[in-house]
């Protein structure tokens, strides 16, 4: 029994051995799994984004689409830069909780490893930040091209559009140098709009432009700053005295189209509102004749009131 007594011994010193190298294994095979962890959350969030990005996600969480095309490529541009913002939202609040509920302070457990920086974590974290910017630095740059210079009138534009000499440099004309160019002036509290040709063509509020057609914008002020802005007609444009500020349209649908003020005018700068209405190349001309029409019987009888005033007597300012 002697003899035999140290060989049951020595079995149960090797099974605790084995045990021993085994555990190892085992706790690196857990310490794999835990470093893929982040990873694998980071592709599920990013097949989420994948599967659940339909039409009625974009237009939940951005911009309704614009009626022009520089305001089109402003929400591609937006939606882009929204899209890998959320990615790395995701990515770093999923690491974040899972490291809080994986970590987090156990009753009467062992002190936690103290890590004093990590070398490749550290330069991989700053590598992807700087691909990301480079990655939408780029994808601005072709989109600036777009939202900048404005296109040729379509087919079905206004035929009359004349050539325009833009006063500033920060605004290409057209490729074929043609365009309805119409002067936004902004006042306290309202727009005013000036259209080409030889009549004094004018009107308040609503400016009314043709389908189809690449429309220029000369803006200015008489008074303060204000900020010409149709969200969906592209990006805003500052109204400052003394300065012509510039930028473009081209509404390929018939409808009407609204904006604010977006500068603080004044008292009354909640009310300084801006209308675009949109028509058929013939319903403008159509409507060009009206207006000017309606400004000479206008002028007609303003002076008739003056003389009658003046004829007796009253004070005319």
């Amino acid at each position: 029994m002697s003899a035999c007594a140290p060989r049951r011994s020595d079995a149960a010193g090797r099974r605790y051995d084995a045990r021993a190298l085994s555990s190892p294994h085992r706790n690196s095979r857990a310490q794999r799994w835990t470093r893929l962890l982040p990873l694998v959350a980071a592709l599920a969030a990013l097949a989420l984004l994948a599967i659940g990005a339909p039409a009625a996600f974009a237009d939940a969480f951005t911009p309704e689409s614009g009626g022009s095309p520089n305001a089109d490529d402003i929400d591609s541009l937006y939606k882009i830069t929204l899209y890998i913002a959320i990615v790395i939202f995701l990515i770093v609040e999923g690491t974040l909780i899972w490291s809080l509920v994986k970590f987090r302070a156990r009753k009467d457990g062992p002190e936690p490893a103290q890590i004093r920086g990590n070398t490749p974590l550290e330069l991989g974290w700053t590598l992807g930040a700087a691909l990301i910017l480079v990655v939408l630095s780029v994808v601005t740059f072709v989109y600036l091209g777009d939202i900048k210079n404005p296109p040729d009138s379509g087919p079905g534009g206004l035929q009359t559009a004349e050539g325009v000499e833009v006063a500033s440099l920060d605004q290409p004309n057209p490729p074929d140098g043609k365009s309805l160019e119409i002067g936004v002036n902004g006042q306290q509290y309202l727009w005013r709009y000036d259209y080409p040709g030889e009549e004094d063509l004018y009107s308040y509020y609503n400016m009314v432009v043709p389908t189809n057609t690449t429309v220029t914008l000369k803006i200015t002020s008489q008074d303060v700053n204000h900020s010409w802005w149709i969200p969906k007609l592209g990006g805003k444009a500052d109204a400052v005295p003394g300065f012509d500020n510039e930028t473009w349209f081209k509404i390929s649908k018939a409808g009407t189209y609204t904006g604010v003020c977006a500068e603080l005018c004044g008292t009354n700068h909640a009310d300084m509102r801006a209308t675009v209405t949109a028509v058929a190349p013939d319903e403008y001309l159509a409507w060009t004749r009206r207006q000017a029409a309606d400004i000479k019987e206008a002028q007609l009888g303003l002076a008739t009131t003056r003389r009658q005033r003046e004829a007796r007597g009253d004070a005319v300012q």
